[in-house]
């Protein structure tokens, strides 16, 4: 079983801009031992998404605010109940 290589947002972005300079796709994929398929799928992403392109395998921004509202709001709940268990404790104790 072969091993994927990855490659960091950085070199695919700085790849991309070596194709556009050089405007030869097949050299500069040679020159950084790349498949050609690669390099064009690489400036198709990066042409279509811009900044937004490569966000590699971590957790995107959007799913982490989402991971951490929906955190915040579980723990809001158990605040209040928690509350609600105090009012009772202390009435129960008078």
């Amino acid at each position: 079983m072969t091993t994927r290589k990855t490659y960091s947002k950085e070199f695919k972005e700085e790849a991309v801009r070596l194709a556009g300079q050089h405007g030869n796709q097949s050299q500069t994929a040679r020159d950084l031992g790349l498949q050609l398929s690669v390099l064009r799928r690489w400036i198709k992403e990066f042409n279509q998404d811009g900044e937004k392109a490569f966000p590699g395998k971590g957790h995107t921004k959007e799913e982490e605010l989402r991971q951490l509202q929906r955190e915040n709001q579980r723990l809001k709940e158990t605040v209040e109940i928690l509350k609600k268990a105090v009012g009772i404790f202390s009435k129960s104790s008078q």
